[in-house]
């Protein structure tokens, strides 16, 4: 996908909501409950941390899979979102410190936890490596600029999923032509002809598509 999140639909959206504190709890909590929230937070936030450690610490390849694996065992295992204090600051600030006080201890004892640690963590750590190699971002924003694409490509999903299940699916495929275009832009006529339908359609389809996707990337962002 050629779109940046930071020029996409919801334009560069420096300060999102704040995480729901029900979701930090949970997941500091026990059960399928927790497990599920859990879950949900690395989901966002194992890429930007891996980035992270890549270009802010200059650490290799294999040396940040280790090390991003050891940290999110780490957070299981030292219970850390259960010691995570919202009126301290955001999720993302208290993670990333917690990743930089991480790295610092295994350097300082020059030993690392085992690659997962028992614990069943799957990153596409080559898919990570891939958007590495494709930009260039400074190690100041990388982890913030890694959580505003996490969070672009779930509410995306989102809208994928809400078309399907309401019958919008060609809602979709205009947006997808039109917004999600790697190469040049089809004009509104050219969609209308090949769709059969009015170019006022076209307009008002992408306004809905646009509008929905800003409403599942809020949605998104209130949870993390």
């Amino acid at each position: 996908m050629a779109n940046d999140p930071d020029t996409a639909m919801g334009g560069n959206r420096q300060r999102f909501p704040t995480t729901r504190q029900w979701l930090v709890d949970a997941a500091a909590g026990e059960g399928a409950p927790a497990r599920a929230a859990l879950e949900e937070i690395i989901a966002v936030y194992w890429k930007p941390a891996y980035k992270h450690v890549r270009i802010q610490w200059r650490r290799s390849n294999e040396e940040s899979k280790d090390l991003v694996q050891g940290f999110f065992t780490a957070l299981i295992a030292q219970d850390l979102l259960g010691k995570f204090d919202p009126s301290q600051g955001r999720l993302r600030s208290y993670l990333r410190g917690c990743l930089d006080l991480y790295v610092r201890k295994q350097d300082e004892s020059a030993s690392r936890l085992k690659r997962g640690g028992g614990v069943e963590l799957t990153f596409d750590f080559d898919a990570a490596e891939r958007e590495i190699a494709a930009t260039a971002p400074s190690p100041e924003d990388v982890f913030l600029r890694e959580w505003q694409r996490e969070m672009f490509a779930l509410a995306l999903d989102d809208l994928r999923r809400l078309c399907a299940e309401t019958e919008k699916q060609l809602q979709y495929r205009l947006f997808e032509q039109y917004d999600l275009a790697e190469d040049a832009r089809p004009g509104y006529a050219a969609l209308a002809t090949e769709h059969g339908i009015p170019v006022t359609t076209v307009t008002n389809y992408l306004a809905w598509a646009r509008r929905e996707l800003r409403r599942c990337m809020v949605a998104r962002s209130e949870r993390l």
